[in-house]
């Protein structure tokens, strides 16, 4: 038996497919082939790099699925199906929004794969694939190490990505990730982590957890064994983090450089409106998020804020202001992001109940929708000023001379490894960002 698995594209720009030069390594398909027994022949293809061979005979082809790559996702599933081969679509697009995928693959994996991918295989094999595997939330591929051999000649950058637990225990009312996980982490067993990260070469690692610190106590004990191996990484995280002097000090001691930290808002009424939780203490007319700041600084580590716009709170105003705000913080990145409705969170259905969703409701299949534009009427602005006003965020804080201030930051210069990775990735971040504003998805 041979597997092919697919790792989609966003979409086009003009008239070919976007090619990433940002990409990583597509980790779940590395579980994918690791939970594969051996005796499957196991190919991957990544289509935001290389062509997809659709007339290469396989057996059985799994795509896994998030809601930005979901017409792509399509385009490529129909193409297999057309010359009967078998496909199965996974992730977490499918698993918010089951009954749109059924009619787009001949077999729709809900949950994580770990619990009930082996039977997927045995089934394959019997040619008798069930319509829908149902599965749930679990612990990451425990025993299980992925198969980084896929990777080998495709030119991602060169991070390794790993994980230490999935999901995350707060209830933001726009993450999709709460809506998945149900406010639930699972975590590995650290000597698993640490035999992994033993198992492959590099000294650079992203931790792709959605919240490394939902569980500051399994974090702690990470820690502490990450400490010999003389790594670097970086992750996702909260920002009650900063709260924690010894989770802060042991993860200062044991190789962090920095994270990705939604901050999402400079409003006190969006982020309670949002259940922004660990952030509602941070912004008071005494300063916004100054405390937070200084330990982040304290402890050399580089920032990567994450703001969304467009909340019922937002005004052009507000999202000028929390612009200003992250060019005084002088943060090594910051994203900011229009809001997105997406579907099986909260968010979503308040739109949809006000009436309020553009695109049919549907924006990530929708022909004239482009990526960062606004796919809902705010409430005190336009769809079009809302995505103006992120470009104009995009734009202005990726300038050269923002990029310039912020290379002198007292974080980027902490050490000339620092300073040398803000300046291999700041300029890479721009391109990337500027040059995906307005794409379609999909190819057709």
């Amino acid at each position: 038996m041979k597997l092919t698995l697919i790792q989609p594209n966003i979409g086009r720009l003009e008239h070919s497919l976007f090619v990433d030069e940002a990409r990583m390594e597509p980790l779940p398909l590395a579980v994918l082939a690791a939970l594969t027994p051996p005796d499957v022949e196991v190919v991957m293809y990544d289509d935001r790099i290389e062509a997809i061979p659709f007339d290469e005979p396989t057996d059985l082809v799994a795509l896994t699925v998030q809601i930005f790559t979901a017409r792509r996702a399509y385009e490529i599933s129909a193409e297999f199906r057309q010359r009967g081969v078998p496909v199965i679509i996974g992730g977490i697009h499918p698993t918010l929004a089951p009954q749109e995928v059924t009619a787009q693959a001949d077999a729709v994996y809900i949950g994580d794969a770990e619990l009930l991918w082996a039977q997927v295989i045995a089934d394959a094999r019997r040619h008798q694939l069930k319509p829908m595997y149902q599965a749930s939330g679990g612990v990451p591929h425990p025993r299980i190490l992925p198969r980084r051999d896929i990777f080998k000649g495709k030119g991602y950058l060169p991070v390794t990505l790993m994980q230490f637990g999935r999901g995350c225990h707060f209830d933001c009312t726009f993450c999709a990730v709460s809506a998945y996980f149900n406010k639930t982490q699972f975590r590995r067993q650290v000597s698993e982590v640490i035999r992994e990260i033993e198992s492959q070469e590099r000294a650079l690692l992203f931790f792709v957890d959605d919240n490394l610190l939902s569980h500051p106590d399994g974090a702690k004990q990470l820690f502490r064994e990450l400490r010999p191996l003389n790594i670097r990484w970086v992750s996702q995280a909260s920002l009650d983090m900063t709260r924690d002097p010894e989770l802060m000090r042991l993860m200062a001691d044991s190789g962090c450089l920095g994270h990705v930290i939604g901050f999402e808002s400079i409003n006190p009424a969006s982020l309670r409106a949002m259940k922004k939780r660990p952030n509602l203490n941070s912004v008071n007319p005494t300063g916004l998020y100054q405390q937070e700041l200084k330990v982040l600084r304290d402890n050399g580590l580089q920032t990567w804020a994450a703001f969304t716009i467009g909340h019922d709170s937002d005004t052009r105003e507000s999202i000028q202001r929390t612009l200003e705000f992250a060019q005084a913080s002088k943060f090594a990145f910051a994203a900011f992001n229009v809001l997105m409705p997406y579907p099986g969170t909260p968010w979503y259905r308040q739109l949809q109940a006000e009436e309020r969703l553009l695109y049919d409701g549907q924006w990530w299949l929708h022909p004239t929708y482009r990526f960062n534009y606004a796919a809902f009427r705010p409430a005190h602005m336009s769809a079009d000023e809302l995505t103006e006003a992120g470009f104009h965020c995009r734009t202005t804080f990726n300038s050269i001379g923002s990029m310039m201030k912020r290379a002198f930051s007292w974080t980027n210069l902490h050490s000339l490894y620092r300073l040398g990775l803000y300046l291999t990735y700041a300029p890479l971040f721009r391109q990337e960002t500027l040059k995906k504003h307005g794409m379609k998805f999909g190819l057709h």
